[in-house]
């Protein structure tokens, strides 16, 4: 029966709709605020991990982990999407949000050895989702997916944000 089948399509399309992504309202990377942010800061990131972990448990969100470098382009336009006032309250809502330095791929790459995320980052950014209250990587194997996202119109970033959120 078609009938059937179009309904079970609709009702798991109105699932996975349960977290919308936000309208950014950004039509292209150049639209973001110049210059782009340097999210990515010297630190103990263990201890600011922990501390986001602690906060999300609390807040009943899942926690994010940025890992990247200010040397890195894509790095910075998804930080500066993430900035925009649409994102800033999305991801406020659903995540808390932490940024790790890794350098030029030497510095705090335990960190994603620790979620099981095997062998030398693809690339970065490298966006771990986490479930903050099993400590485990929700996202594993999409790590990357934004390592790219240069080539990804600013909506296209929140939508994949979107699927991750709580």
């Amino acid at each position: 029966m078609i009938v059937p089948a179009l309904a079970a399509i609709a009702l798991a399309s109105a699932a996975a709709a349960s977290v919308s992504a936000p309208r950014v309202g950004v039509a292209s990377f150049e639209a973001l605020r110049k210059p782009l942010p340097l999210p990515y800061h010297a630190g103990d990131a263990k201890a600011a991990i922990k501390a986001a972990r602690s906060r999300a448990v609390k807040a009943h969100k899942r926690m994010l982990i940025d890992l990247g470098g200010n040397w890195c382009l894509d790095c910075r336009l998804l930080a500066g999407v993430m900035e925009t006032p649409q994102m800033r309250a999305f991801v406020a809502k659903h995540f808390e949000v932490v940024t790790v330095d890794v350098g030029r791929f030497d510095q705090n790459m335990d960190i994603p050895a620790s979620y099981g995320v095997k062998g030398r980052l693809a690339g970065v950014p490298a966006v771990l989702i986490v479930d903050p209250r099993t400590n485990k990587l929700i996202n594993a194997g999409r790590e990357t997916a934004l390592a790219d996202a240069r080539a990804m119109t600013p909506q296209a970033v929140a939508d994949w944000l979107a699927g991750w959120a709580g």
